[in-house]
C-alpha cells in the first residue's frame, strides 16, 4: 500500500527532562506529516481532525537526524477518512497514531461531503 514518507527533524526544545521527545510532540510531528501530505498531493479542500488515538511504542530519543513519519489511508466515508501514522525509523517503530479528518466547510462550519479530486487523492494512498 503506498504511505506518505516525511522526513521530520527532531528539534532540542521537543526533549523532554529525562531526553525523551516528549509525548505532546509526537502530535506535532504526525501534524507536520499531514500538512505536507495535504501540500504535496494537491489537496486543496478544508479538513478538521476529528478523533486522534496514540500508542506510544518506545522512547523516541533526540539525535540530529530526522525521525520517519509515515502516513496511509485505512478508510474513506463520505465525508471523513482516517490515516494511519507511523513514527519510525527503518527498523524501531516509536509511535502509532490514527487520525480521523473530515472534510469541513468554512462558510457553513460544518462537515461537508468529499469532493471527487479529493477522493482521488485519498484513494491513492491507501486501501
Amino acid at each position: 500500500m503506498p504511505r506518505h514518507l516525511y522526513l521530520c527533524p527532531l528539534r532540542w526544545s521537543d526533549m523532554d527532562a529525562e531526553g525523551h521527545v516528549h509525548n505532546a510532540v509526537h502530535l506535532r510531528y504526525l501534524e507536520e506529516t499531514r500538512i505536507d501530505l495535504f501540500r504535496s498531493h494537491g489537496f486543496r479542500g478544508s479538513a478538521v481532525v476529528a478523533q486522534m488515538d496514540i500508542d506510544y511504542v518506545a522512547p523516541l530519543r533526540y539525535r540530529p537526524e530526522p525521525v520517519r513519519v509515515e502516513t496511509w489511508v485505512t478508510k474513506i466515508g463520505g465525508s471523513s477518512y482516517t490515516f494511519a501514522q507511523e513514527i519510525r525509523d527503518q527498523d524501531m517503530l516509536y509511535s502509532t497514531a490514527t487520525c480521523t479528518m473530515v472534510a469541513f466547510d468554512r462558510t457553513t462550519q460544518r462537515s461537508r461531503p468529499l469532493e471527487d479530486a479529493e477522493r482521488r487523492m485519498l484513494e491513492g494512498l491507501g486501501l
